[in-house]
């Protein structure tokens, strides 16, 4: 068996078990960077929380998306 190929799936593992092991910090830090610019909306143009219900339904997408973005990457 060729070492090689061993350490690169070796290398592969240790990247997704470090990127799995912080997805749920990825997750509320994107979910919050979301709230953070729907609650400048809300202040901007005066809403009351439609900028923040907002940048919550928008932000689990995009936490989503960035984080297949990130797998398809290692695999």
């Amino acid at each position: 068996m060729d070492n090689k190929s061993d350490d690169s799936g070796l290398l592969k593992s240790l990247k997704a078990l470090g990127l799995l092991g912080g997805i749920g910090i990825f997750f509320a830090v994107v979910i919050a960077i979301c709230i953070f610019i729907g609650n400048l909306a809300d202040e901007w143009l005066v809403y009351d929380y439609a900028g923040k219900l907002t940048g919550i339904i928008l932000g689990f997408p995009i936490a989503f998306y960035l984080t297949y973005r990130q797998l398809k990457e290692i695999i």
